[in-house]
């Protein structure tokens, strides 16, 4: 249990969020590096599901706008969205405190009730260690200071949130790999599925959304977050060496130059999708693929999108990630390319599949992606933290 910082000074800006509460619900707040609207991916299925058991609060890095510190909050149905707000060039010391001061009023709503802190980002211990926790958990979903622009104090708070966690989850088994000797609770949960989510896109009443419908066939597809993650040489190649093949790129682009994308009559940069829409676009695609870089970045990644691909009931090429090769190369569900020639190869026997090849490969794939599901991983999650909260006394509520 961590003690609360017995200095603390609030803003005056209106925050009413130390208000008492008739909720028998825990108090989950999550300090997180994503954008809750970003992209749905792994915290935002884990915490609409956590909302079942507790009352969450999910408090993103600063944005810079107004003239003074202040906060912005949203309510996104079963979690609440906290935006702090700061003017340009605030001291970073003063950002801090801002950061802390927020978070305090937030675990003041506990009311006695155990507060539960939630890490993605270890950035955030530098205010998050003012609070009295019940319990510290981190969801180490990313191996944060491999990526572009990582701050360079990064390792040394994970080191720290490392040691003093009371529980720690792995987002793969090469993650898990490097953490279990870190900490004494460390758990691996590699990307779940909801499997009738991307289910959908093997029916074949499924509308060509408009923007795609004009793209000939095959479509080879990915969607995901388009950053240094990406191997854009190998998406240029392929694309050069198959001009009859149609290349469909969902999702943002973030920290690369958009103008660096490879441009070809047959690349097609679709941007940023809903989630709900994904199986619309994908039921009309013939293969998936994932082109990541082999560099720092990907050494340690396991995509959430390999599942839903599967799910989905594509065919699936991907670069040699080993959180990929083992279980799905392995096991036959998904073909390991790594250079154009490879792709090729590999997509022109994909596209060839016969109705029976496709049948037999369906039938693995779900006998792979039976059982597994965000709904178990959350279980087995909410489990392990009420084990960590078991012998946790009672508390001193945080000073507002």
């Amino acid at each position: 249990m961590r003690e609360p910082d017995d200095n603390i000074a609030l803003p005056a800006a209106g925050m009413p969020l130390a208000v008492p509460v008739a909720n028998s619900k825990l108090v989950l707040i999550v300090l997180s590096h994503l954008r809750w609207d970003f992209v749905f991916q792994r915290p935002q299925h884990l915490l609409t599901r956590a909302a079942r058991d507790f009352e969450i609060w999910f408090v993103e890095e600063p944005l810079h706008e107004g003239a003074a510190p202040d906060m912005r909050v949203l309510d996104r149905g079963a979690v609440t969205v906290v935006q702090p707000l700061l003017p340009s060039g605030t001291d970073p010391g003063a950002a801090l405190h801002h950061q802390g001061d927020i978070a305090l009023r937030i675990a003041a709503r506990a009311q006695g009730r155990d507060l539960v802190v939630w890490y993605y980002t270890p950035m955030a211990l530098a205010f998050g260690h003012r609070l009295a926790a019940d319990a510290i958990v981190f969801d180490k979903m990313d191996e944060l200071s491999a990526f572009a622009f990582a701050p360079p104090e990064l390792r040394a708070l994970e080191a720290t949130l490392m040691e003093t966690a009371d529980v720690v989850f792995t987002g793969g088994a090469s993650l898990h790999a490097v953490a279990r000797g870190r900490n004494p609770n460390v758990h691996c949960f590699p990307s779940s599925i909801d499997a009738a989510h991307f289910g959908q896109a093997r029916g074949a009443l499924n509308a060509d959304p408009i923007d795609q419908a004009g793209i000939a066939h095959p479509r080879i597809g990915f969607f995901g977050v388009i950053d240094e993650r990406m191997d854009l040489g190998l998406v240029a190649e392929t694309a050069a060496l198959r001009p009859d093949w149609q290349f469909v790129m969902i999702g943002p682009v973030v920290k690369i130059d958009p103008a660096g994308l490879p441009r070809a009559p047959n690349i097609h940069w679709l941007g940023g999708k809903l989630y709900a829409d994904l199986p619309d676009y994908m039921a009309h695609w013939d293969l998936g693929w994932m082109p990541f870089a082999i560099n720092e970045s990907t050494r340690y990644i396991s995509p959430t999108k390999t599942p839903e691909f599967l799910a989905a009931g594509l065919p699936v090429i991907s670069t040699a990630i080993h959180d990929v090769i083992e279980p799905y190369g392995r096991r036959g569900l998904v073909a390991i390319a790594g250079n154009p020639g490879a792709v090729a190869e590999w997509g022109d026997k994909l596209l060839a599949e016969s109705a029976a090849q496709r049948q037999t490969r369906l039938a693995l794939v779900d006998g792979h992606l039976a059982g597994n599901s965000w709904d178990a991983t959350w279980d087995a999650m909410h489990n392990l933290i009420a084990a960590a909260l078991a012998p946790a006394q009672p508390k001193e509520a945080a000073r507002v």
